[in-house]
């Protein structure tokens, strides 16, 4: 990095610092895993004290585009990978479509009895026998969801003899199965990761997930699927537009 003083200006010093950092990490002229300077020695850079250094890069890790390594320095985050909720597509369709790698590593398949959670939410009897899929989705080789998804028995058992591990199961249900699929709803919150979900996920106990409750309806509006999705807050996110009107067809 050239020596570059910063101008005069009514800007926060260390806002200038950020920003100026944060234009070359996102022109890749520091690329994903690249380790910064040393605090002194950007702060030499930009002939600013190391306090305002520090104020600058904690702005950037928290932002998500470093992130520090105790004894060893400040490193260049890889992006997170994002899935627009544009419309209703399963993870891998979505991840695959931008060049990711996907693969899941299913971790049990097993038969329980409706909660009165799952009862109200997929429309049956509490009690009534449902089958449960657990998935750890890879990303480009690393775990970076957790996926808990309750169906009706009988789907469940047809799912079983399935390939799940390379495909996503709204492909499997329309294609093979010739069920249209139609809407869905989502309830997205944040959560701690549990021993369970850390141990799964390679990352530590109290870590932030993203959690999503989906439940998916066929295109006659019956409920067919309902999931609980575990997310690493530190690689993925959800990303949407909005309009501040809604647009009215003729």
């Amino acid at each position: 990095m050239n020596s570059r003083p910063l101008a005069l200006s009514p800007v926060p010093l260390y806002t200038q610092v950020k920003e100026s950092l944060r234009e070359r990490i996102l022109d890749g002229s520091y690329p994903p895993h690249a380790q910064l300077p040393p605090e002194s020695e950007i702060g030499s850079i930009f002939d600013v004290s190391r306090i305002t250094v520090r104020q600058a890069l904690n702005d950037l890790q928290k932002e998500g585009l470093i992130f520090k390594v105790a004894g060893k320095g400040t490193f260049v985050s890889k992006p997170k990978a994002c899935q627009e909720l544009t419309q209703l597509e399963g993870f891998a369709e979505a991840m695959s479509r931008q060049g990711h790698e996907i693969y899941n590593r299913v971790t049990g398949i097993r038969v329980l009895a409706a909660t009165p959670k799952l009862a109200q939410q997929l429309q049956v009897a509490e009690g009534t026998p449902l089958a449960e899929i657990r998935r750890i989705r890879l990303l480009n080789r690393e775990p970076v969801s957790l996926e808990l998804t309750y169906v009706a028995e009988a789907l469940g058992e047809r799912l079983r003899r399935e390939d799940l591990a390379t495909r996503d199961i709204f492909l499997i249900l329309e294609n093979d199965y010739g069920i249209e699929l139609g809407h869905a709803t989502l309830t997205i919150d944040a959560v701690a990761a549990d021993l369970e979900l850390a141990a799964a996920l390679h990352i530590g106990a109290g870590m932030p997930l993203l959690r999503i409750e989906r439940l998916t309806h066929t295109a006659d509006g019956r409920p067919l699927d309902y999931e609980y999705l575990y997310f690493r807050g530190d690689a993925f996110q959800y990303r949407l537009q909005l309009a501040r009107r809604a647009t009215t067809q003729e």
